[in-house]
């Protein structure tokens, strides 16, 4: 009742990945405060951009009603009407469906933001759901930039994704490896436990070109120049090879090491080339006793005690169908690839202290388990993938996946999967955006990247794109070279969104459609990834206040626009319950006890180890690949191997005199990606854009602190105030991207997201030249000279 005292109400925080467990002060139906629940399995702590939930449900800017655009793009404005939600929705259904009848379902593409900075993943899985009963493969949510190295680069090493499922196991870790990755921003659960793993004794190493967060806690912290990190890996390598610290039981039965490569195709010899053996099936190895081949089955790769008599040096002659061939087990070929990668070779290249490589090897070696963990920092290069593929390598060294204190697959509480992955045909698979050009790329698994969505609706390569249907994604701001974007989405047939503000991107759509508050609906969470505890944690998120205004939660948009659609099947024809029954019932939990709970319910799940012992790895060979032959088959490095970045000093030595800064980019702690820069609560203790330069950087060009400064490209110009931070390298900057809203309530003005002299970093930014496998933008290392203005 109206006027009584507060109520407190448990629930989980979705407006990151870390999804904190929380409680929520509810009054008088509205949400007024948001605080950490220690008893949830991710509750220790809730961070600013939590904390601010209230201000950002209750802002005055909030989308409330579905919106049409009445003039062409590209016109001064918009001339947004009100609709109704069921004028919305028909037309949305019917421009769909004649744009699927004239060019195909693929002509449509789907997009959202990345569920690791936003509250999506309350219904990601119902999107892919949509999309494919749609029968789009086109899937675009910047995997490319954010989550490729973790998820998708990983199963080239790992056949699965590490560490994106198999998760730092903090509690037991000896040694805690940070590569890239700043948990404080990020995933403050991930940083909660870091310092109690830390204040027990685990040793720590961070990888970041800033002293930021925890590396004031490390043991080591290693300064990298920005895109060189496979350098750094492949040294570490080396020093871990030449002293023997490397897990050589793991190695020779669970790696690829003993296999054959032919030296004159460089490929992996396989059992059916061999003479003496025609018809046989599997890879081959050199029996070090005997001194003859052996073949080695991918369905069981290391079953027998044959395993220890297989070489993993020298060079051996073997007797084939081509005639006798020269080949070198993967090992041998591994050692001598890192052989020049010397820690004082290391330290040239990456600015690395050699006696810090030397040092971190043997802290690696010495301190196992190890646990790590990786974010953006190693995914936004024009080299992000054999730079995953060099930490990966490294980390298959220590023989701790899926060990006590390694990175551990978590038990899963059983479900019913609602991705719809039986929904769409491998044909219609085959004709996702950017598969032909990047055939092992984001593609290969129904993600678009945004430099192949643009190329599609500017270029129609491969086809043309013609719709989009978007929920909260905000590309124009979140991806280089944000006019392009602007233009690609302005190409569009037809373009809809859903978002709780209008964003630049929102402003380039056909219509809008509000998106209530995370905490204004339910959601349903089946497991916290971080530990055990808190993947066997089911938790129904009750509302903390009413929508407002109109607003729909993206769930009840996605059932309803499958209604429309015509796909009312897949989805049990609108019922949301019924589809969280379908999905709850191998647990046996119940929607009536999660609603009866709304702490939620934890199964006694067991976590098993070393689950490769059963079934070997989900790779061509059934074994961690130190060499991949996939990548190596489209002309990629087999091995791990490091190219200087594609934007640098030293690869572009004609850019650099007039650009001579490497720029590169973090996340602040205030803001998830490009959101709710409009709510004073965020905005008043950084009310501006920020450039951090070393002290001696900005003594030389006569800035200050709190200067406004401009930072120039070979691409244009934007502006942001100086932060002077010793622990940066002084021939490297850091800027944020994200920057254009304004805050009415502090009197700051919004900016232009396209105007030269702003405050749109991505405006001065390209997406290419890409990573060739992944479309990677070089967001993260690229050229810049500043100056004040």
């Amino acid at each position: 009742m109206p006027g009584a005292g507060p109520e407190l109400q448990a629930t989980f925080c979705p407006m990151c990945v870390s999804r904190c467990g929380a409680t929520a002060t509810v009054q008088d139906g509205r949400l007024v405060g948001l605080g950490p629940d220690p008893d949830h399995p991710t509750g220790r702590a809730v961070c600013i951009k939590g904390k601010s939930a209230p201000q950002v449900l209750e802002h005055p800017d909030r989308l409330l009603r579905p919106l049409r655009r009445t003039t062409p793009k590209g016109s001064a404005s918009a001339g947004w009407v009100q609709i109704s939600w069921d004028e919305a929705l028909d037309t949305i259904a019917t421009r769909l469906r004649t744009i699927a009848d004239e060019s195909g379902a693929e002509a449509v593409v789907f997009g959202s933001a990345s569920p690791s900075t936003s509250a999506i993943s309350d219904s990601v899985e119902w999107i892919t759901r949509l999309r494919r009963a749609f029968g789009s493969p086109n899937y675009t949510n910047s995997m490319e930039l954010c989550g490729w190295g973790r998820f998708l680069a990983a199963t080239y090493t790992f056949g699965a994704p590490v560490p994106g499922a198999f998760m730092p196991d903090l509690d037991n870790a000896g040694c805690i490896l940070f590569w890239g990755y700043n948990p404080s921003v990020s995933r403050l659960v991930h940083a909660t436990a870091t310092v109690e793993a830390v204040n027990r004794g685990a040793r720590l190493v961070v990888v970041d070109p800033r002293r930021t967060g925890l590396a004031s806690r490390a043991d080591h912290w290693l300064q990298v120049r920005p895109g060189t990190d496979a350098a750094l890996a492949l040294g570490l390598i080396h020093v871990m090879l030449e002293n023997g610290w490397y897990d050589a039981d793991f190695v020779r039965r669970w790696t690829n090491a003993p296999l054959l490569v032919r030296l004159d195709s460089r490929r992996l010899l396989r059992a059916d080339e061999l003479r003496d053996s025609p018809g046989r099936t599997g890879y081959v190895a050199w029996d070090e006793p005997d001194a003859r081949p052996v073949t080695v089955d991918p369905a069981s790769p290391a079953d027998g005690s044959s395993v220890s008599r297989r070489a993993v040096s020298g060079t051996v002659e073997v007797a084939t169908t081509d005639g006798p061939v020269s080949c070198r087990p993967v090992f041998e070929l591994l050692r001598r690839h890192c052989d020049e990668m010397t820690p004082e070779s290391t330290e040239s290249v990456t600015g690395v202290a050699a006696q810090t490589v030397v040092d971190t090897a043997r802290t690696l070696w010495e301190s196992r388990p190890v646990a790590y963990y990786s974010w953006s920092g190693l995914e936004q290069h024009s080299n992000t993938t054999q730079m995953i593929r060099a930490v990966n390598v490294l980390y298959a060294l220590t023989g701790c996946l899926d060990s006590v204190g390694g990175n551990v697959l978590f038990t899963p509480v059983p479900t019913n999967p609602v991705d719809g992955a039986d929904l769409l045909g491998d044909a219609q698979r085959a004709r996702t955006i950017g598969v032909q050009g990047r055939p092992l790329g984001p593609a290969r698994f129904e993600f678009v990247t945004v430099e192949d969505l643009c190329t599609a609706a500017l270029d129609h390569e491969p086809y043309r794109a013609r719709a989009l249907v978007n929920f909260g994604a905000n590309f124009v701001m979140a991806h280089g070279d944000s006019a392009r974007v602007r233009d690609a989405l302005s190409s569009l047939d037809f373009f809809v969104h859903a978002d709780l503000f209008a964003t630049p991107t929102a402003e380039l759509a056909d219509i809008v459609l509000p998106v209530a508050g995370p905490f204004e609906t339910e959601a349903l969470r089946v497991g916290f990834e971080v530990s055990q505890s808190a993947q066997s944690h089911v938790q129904l998120r009750r509302p903390a206040a009413l929508p407002r205004g109109e607003a729909r939660s993206d769930l009840q948009i996605v059932f309803a626009l499958a209604e429309r659609l015509g796909l009312g099947e897949h989805f049990w024809h609108g019922d949301i319950d019924a589809g969280w029954r379908y999905q709850l019932a191998p647990s046996g939990i119940t929607l009536e006890a999660l609603r009866e709970r709304p702490r939620g319910i934890s199964l006694d799940l067991p976590t098993v180890h070393r689950k490769y012992g059963d079934r070997g790895f989900r790779t061509p060979t059934g074994l961690v690949e130190l060499w991949s032959q996939p990548l190596a088959e489209i002309g990629e490095p087999a091995l791990p191997s490091f190219t200087e970045p594609a934007l640098s000093p030293r690869s572009r030595p004609d850019l650099a005199a007039d650009y001579p800064l490497v720029l590169t980019c973090a996340k602040s702690l205030r803001f998830c990606e490009s959101q709710h820069r409009q709510v004073a609560e965020l905005r008043r203790a950084a009310p501006d854009p920020q450039v951090e330069l070393h002290p001696d950087t900005a003594q030389a060009r006569g800035i200050a602190t709190g200067d406004w400064v401009r930072i120039s490209t070979p691409h244009g110009a934007v502006r942001a105030r100086a932060k002077l931070n010793s622990s940066i390298g002084p021939d490297t900057v850091c800027a944020q991207h994200g920057w254009s809203q304004g805050c009415d309530e502090l009197g700051l003005a919004s900016s232009d997201p396209y105007g030269q002299d702003g405050v749109n970093l991505n405006l001065v930014l390209r997406q290419t030249p890409s990573d060739p496998v992944s479309g990677s933008s070089p967001l993260r290392s690229s050229l810049c000279e500043v100056t004040r203005l």
